[in-house]
Parts: structure tokens; C-alpha cells; sequence
């Protein structure tokens, strides 16, 4: 009788184990078929009770140099020693007017090439214009500071960098404030040919460019700006530009991981709403 019992207990725990396999089995085939051709999870549409993380919506990237950093990330251009893009959220919260003492600027150790030298900008006539700027990193130390690795700087004209680039971050500032949680995706139009600067030809670009997306209870809402480096006094909204216009320009896909229904949509819609109201 003890043998039999010990075999039935047997029998159950074998059909427990394949009832568990073939569960575990059925999930992975199923979330192998939500990848994209990078391998990576696709993210769903439809109703957002709680916003997905910020780096599930990173760019791709053109250098395979993406670099994560506690306040940012970014994808690393050598040939052109700048960031292609530099992505960060920015929430209500993180808007402070804590009085930060400016650090120098310092390479950035996380870039295996060697981020270019902050000397490259000296007598070159041109800023160290912030990607991810420092203002919106007032609310720590450690937050401010990372934002003066020269991987997150290009060479702006001042006019530029002090002008039109400088009302696009405060406008920035104002959607955090009304609408909460951002990303903010910032970058040049880095392409042959280029102007360059310093001792490491660090390149001069024509054209930046900064997207804020955010999430709803609805879906996803997206405006991005495309400026002539040069200085102006146009209204933002005349840079205003599809998604799709960028990534011709420059090569990347901003919201690969996104389904394509949803992608194509977002990415090729040219709206002013619900920013400017």
C-alpha cells in the first residue's frame, strides 16, 4: 500500500512538472512573436494605466554605442566625437531653481573611444551647448554634474545656443510642469562633411533637432523641432516637423519598439496639439 501511495504522488508530481513546462513554453513562443528585429520586446498600445519606463522608448542607434548614465542616457558618434542623441525624462518634480556652482567640464569615462576633449571648444568660437541641458537637472549634484560630460555637448553658435535653442528648453520646462512625465530626445544632424573644430575635428552641425514624448491614458502624443544652427526669432512651432523627417535625416528609428500600426502613426502625424493650446 506505501508503494502504491509513493507512486501516485510520483505520477501527480511528473503531470504537475509538464502542466508547468508547457505553461512556461506557451508564454515564451507568445512573447518571442512580440519581438522586433532587434530582438527586443515590442511595446503594446492601447490603454496606459502606468507609464512604461523611459528607456523601454529609446532610439536605436547608428554607432552601437548606447551609454546609460544615472540622469541620461546617449548614443555616442566617434567619427563626429558628440552624441547622435542624448534621452532623459523630465518630470514636474525635477523642475528646481537650486543653485548649482558650474563644474568643468570632463570627458566622459564611459565612452571606450574617449569622449572629446573640452579643450576642442577653446578660441573655436562656439558654446558647449548642453544636449540634456543642466537646468533641467538642478534637482541633485550628482544630476547637475553628469550633465558636463563632453559627450552630452556640441559646438553651438551663441546666438543659437542663448536664442532659439534656449526659448525650445524653457517651452520644454512649461509641457513638464502641465503635463508631467517627458522624454526629451535631444541631438544634431550629424552628416559628411561638416564643419569641424579643435585638435579631435569635433563637428560643427547645420541642423539640431529635440523630441518630447509623452504617455496618456489614451496613448502616446509626440512634437519634435528641427532648427537651423544659426540664430532666429521665428515661433517654435515653425520648426515643428514629423518624426519621419528626422529619421531620414539622420539615419535613426526613434520608436522602433513601438508597433508598427502605432509607430507609423506617431511618427508620421505633424500636429501641434496638445502642446500648443
Amino acid at each position: 500500500m506505501r508503494k502504491k501511495h509513493m507512486y501516485r504522488v510520483l505520477l501527480a508530481l511528473v503531470m504537475i512538472s509538464f502542466f508547468l513546462f508547457e505553461k512556461y513554453y506557451d508564454a515564451n513562443a507568445s512573447a518571442v512573436s512580440e519581438k522586433n528585429s532587434n530582438n527586443e520586446f515590442i511595446i503594446d498600445s492601447g490603454d496606459i494605466s502606468s507609464p512604461e519606463s523611459f528607456r523601454d522608448f529609446l532610439p536605436s542607434t547608428t554607432t552601437n554605442t548606447i551609454i546609460h548614465h544615472n540622469f541620461y542616457s546617449l548614443s555616442y558618434n566617434e567619427d563626429h566625437e558628440q552624441s547622435e542623441w542624448v534621452a532623459y525624462e523630465l518630470k514636474k518634480e525635477h523642475l528646481t531653481n537650486d543653485d548649482r556652482k558650474r563644474p568643468y567640464f570632463e570627458m566622459d569615462p564611459e565612452v571606450g573611444t574617449g569622449s572629446a576633449h573640452w579643450q576642442n571648444f577653446k578660441n573655436s568660437g562656439y558654446d558647449r551647448g548642453h544636449l540634456c541641458p543642466a537646468g533641467d537637472r538642478r534637482f541633485s549634484i550628482a544630476a547637475y554634474e553628469e550633465t558636463f560630460l563632453t559627450s552630452n555637448i556640441s559646438p553651438q553658435n551663441h546666438q543659437f545656443n542663448s536664442g532659439v535653442w534656449n526659448r525650445l528648453e524653457q517651452q520644454v520646462r512649461y509641457w513638464a510642469e502641465k503635463h508631467n512625465n517627458l522624454l526629451v530626445i535631444t541631438g544634431a544632424v550629424l552628416t559628411d562633411g561638416l564643419a569641424t573644430i579643435g585638435s579631435e575635428k569635433v563637428s560643427v552641425p547645420e541642423q539640431f533637432y529635440k523630441i518630447v514624448f509623452k504617455q496618456s491614458a489614451v496613448g502616446y502624443e509626440v512634437i519634435t523641432f528641427l532648427i537651423p544652427h544659426e540664430a532666429s526669432e521665428a515661433p517654435l512651432d515653425t520648426f515643428i516637423v514629423p518624426v519621419d523627417t528626422l529619421e531620414s535625416l539622420t539615419g535613426i528609428d526613434f520608436f522602433y519598439r513601438l508597433k508598427d500600426e502605432v509607430e507609423f502613426k506617431l511618427e508620421s502625424e505633424l500636429k501641434k496639439q496638445p502642446w500648443f493650446d
